[in-house]
């Protein structure tokens, strides 16, 4: 029988190339929300996933953007963003993935983030590293003040903008650089990586930074939410970062947003 997180990376191809016919050429956007769009790539994509995730595994709980997923039985359960950094994707811009997170009574246990402009597949599993590639991840080792920091500004949460801005401006001043791409599961993923030393954001969804979250964890990085714990997934406020900067980065996102 195949493992959760070899299903997960065959519904990621799938799913990927379902992104690459689309791309370049969307004509259909509908807006869920304010700032909040949504394509037939992204239906599309969703349903591809769920349809092989459910081959394989019928009884596991699927939680997805699109179509709300598919309550099961057990103690298992899929996070599905068939096409994180959708406006991107609109606009032609090659910065969205799919990601795909996996859950076991409770914890973290799978990732698998797809980016199939850039040509990197990410992958992790509960102790046994993350990799992009088939090459190992380690997050940085760089100081605070000569990080590059990324972040995504708060759409869904508005009434916290003046708060975020500030928090803004005490990192910039601190830090050598500041990036917001868009996605906030390639933040993750390229935290990871080493490319990012750290990453914060709010009012996000657990399908946006699930897959992300165990990748930084499994590179020897540190998850929280803006406590200091781990209740990320449910409140949608995450600090991900090498350990050296998440503890200067969580102090000041303290500051602000707590």
């Amino acid at each position: 029988m195949e493992t959760p997180i070899d299903v997960a990376l065959r519904a990621s191809e799938r799913a990927a190339e379902v992104l690459l016919d689309y791309f370049g050429r969307v004509r259909e956007v509908e807006l869920k929300a304010r700032n909040d769009y949504v394509t037939e790539a992204d239906k599309q994509s969703e349903m591809i996933i769920i349809k092989t995730i459910r081959e394989v595994f019928p009884q596991h709980t699927i939680v997805a953007e699109e179509s709300g997923g598919f309550t099961g039985e057990g103690d298992w359960k899929w996070y599905v963003d068939p096409l994180d950094g959708t406006k991107n994707f609109i606009h032609g811009l090659p910065m969205f993935c799919v990601s795909i997170g996996i859950e076991y009574k409770g914890q973290l246990v799978g990732a698998v983030i797809n980016s199939p402009i850039l040509n990197e597949v990410f992958v992790a599993e509960r102790g046994e590293g993350a990799y992009c590639n088939g090459q190992r991840l380690r997050v940085s080792k760089r100081k605070f003040s000569e990080a590059l920091i990324a972040t995504g500004f708060p759409f869904r949460g508005k009434e916290y903008l003046d708060s975020y801005l500030s928090c803004f401006k005490d990192v910039f001043l601190k830090v050598s650089g500041l990036r917001r791409c868009g996605s906030a599961a390639l933040d993750l993923a390229y935290t990871a990586k080493g490319v990012f030393d750290g990453f914060w954001e709010m009012s996000l969804k657990p399908w946006d930074i699930a897959a992300g979250a165990l990748l930084i964890e499994e590179a020897g990085g540190v998850v929280s939410d803006f406590l200091g714990q781990d209740n990320y997934l449910e409140s949608g406020n995450i600090v991900g970062a090498s350990p050296e900067t998440y503890k200067e980065l969580l102090k000041i996102v303290q500051k602000h947003l707590t």
